[in-house]
């Protein structure tokens, strides 16, 4: 999946992958997508519950070999 940023959020526990992400967020434009790879298990709640809350569409998320990676599109 194409994305606009790539955030590498690994090997930072909570709450640092929603702080990244929301500082991220600020660098990309509406409509456009950034994937977020992180290795904190709880950041599949974590960012899904963020995403919605703060009006962003999460396109789709995957565990790779231990790293979770999310597409989210800004809202």
């Amino acid at each position: 999946m194409d994305s606009n940023k790539v955030l590498d959020a690994k090997g930072l526990a909570c709450p640092m992958p929603i702080v990244k992400t929301k500082k991220a967020m600020g660098d990309i434009y509406t409509g456009e997508v950034l994937e977020v790879h992180t290795t904190d298990k709880g950041a599949l709640n974590d960012l899904t519950a963020w995403a919605k809350s703060g009006g962003h569409d999460l396109l789709k998320h995957e565990n790779e070999n231990g790293v979770l990676k999310f597409w989210i599109k800004k809202g």
